[in-house]
């Protein structure tokens, strides 16, 4: 009798295993801190108190792969949660970080990992340049982590140069990638490195020129997730960072791309704004291919960087667009306006873009 109850309860425990498992994934992702969707305005002067900023677990994607993210509200270059996301993965192998947030937050970014493993930090991607990405990049290198990112960015980060063109303060060495890779436009989607860590497939996807041109989007496959960076956001208007070799055109093709290396459920991971998935990457794949057509006639007819900007081209998007600030707007169409006539072309991961007037 009691052969047969234990025998009948390891079969149902069997059974049970799967519809659990099911149960435990239908759960990701779980949203920890919502991501703010409401328009911020700050007074003249105001500066960032990194002092108050925390820095949180914001969203699981998996039981070892958590988001962090910053207070919203705080930090007038992004009030919807401050800083970019960084990703963490974690386990038995130690830690893979993608991207490190800001410099002025490095120990909490750290506090928040430590708040679930105690892991070595091993390996540290770099998606872009930008300091809400890269700013901490030397502190954890200390920590034991190797840099890797496209050259693009690696170059971008030893040359760097104010948007005026002069030369700006150099880096901390310790926050150079050591390990670089490029982008191979005929191969495009196809990962420079893959990494098998924590029971996670990892795959490191340099992109076009897009958003910078030293981007990269990381792809974690069992999760079914993909850090996408900065070529998409829901927060403002789009942002080619030119001086880092940003394209509009090249947001339109990472677009398209995502298209083939995403699939319908994958979810999918903005530096800024909320989480999406590739169906929603085409509404705004489409307003880029609108504006950039209009911008492309009025300058063809002769019209000034401020006849455009008055035009209000966006006037259609603005209800859609969380965050669409006057800044966010006018720095978009600039940035389409610059492109469609005399493009500089990308030396050292940069873009020698002409003095505006």
């Amino acid at each position: 009798m009691r052969k047969s109850a234990l025998l009948f309860l390891c079969r149902a425990v069997m059974v049970a295993i799967p519809s659990m498992v099911w149960a435990q994934e239908a759960e990701y992702p779980i949203i920890v801190v919502p991501t703010g969707t409401q328009s911020y305005s700050f007074p003249e002067g105001y500066q960032t108190p990194w002092d108050e900023i925390q820095i949180r677990v914001t969203e699981k994607m998996s039981p070892n792969l958590f988001v962090l993210h910053g207070s919203k509200g705080l930090d007038r270059s992004h009030p919807d949660a401050s800083g970019g996301r960084a990703m963490v993965l974690f386990g038995e192998d130690g830690v893979l970080l993608v991207d490190t947030e800001n410099r002025q937050v490095a120990d909490k970014t750290l506090a928040a990992i430590r708040s679930f493993t105690d892991g070595p930090i091993k390996v540290l991607i770099n998606t872009h340049i930008h300091s809400d990405h890269t700013g901490a990049n030397a502190f954890f290198a200390r920590q034991g982590a190797l840099i890797f990112a496209q050259e693009n960015l690696r170059l971008d980060m030893i040359n760097p140069r104010r948007p005026n063109g002069q030369l700006a303060p150099p880096l901390d060495t310790d926050a150079v990638p050591v390990v670089t890779y490029d982008y191979d436009p005929t191969a495009p989607g196809k990962p420079a490195f893959t990494f098998t860590m924590n029971g996670e497939t990892v795959d490191v996807i340099p992109m076009m020129p897009s958003h910078t041109a030293g981007d990269t989007v990381v792809r974690f496959r069992n999760a079914n997730v993909i850090y996408i960076e900065d070529f998409y956001r829901n927060f403002g208007y789009p942002f080619a960072a030119q001086t880092s070799g940003g394209s509009i055109k090249g947001m339109i093709e990472a677009i398209d791309l995502f298209q083939t290396i995403a699939g319908p459920d994958t979810w999918l991971i903005p530096g800024h704004g909320t989480l999406i998935h590739r169906e929603d990457l085409l509404p705004y794949r489409a307003m880029l291919v609108d504006i950039l057509a209009k911008v492309t006639a009025l300058r063809n007819e002769g019209k000034s960087l401020q006849q455009v900007l008055a035009a209000n081209l966006t006037a259609s998007y603005e209800q859609k667009t969380q965050g669409d600030t006057q800044q966010s707007k006018d720095r978009f169409i600039t940035a389409v306006y610059d492109e469609v006539q005399d493009f500089p072309p990308i030396v050292n991961g940069r873009r020698a873009m002409p003095t505006p007037l």
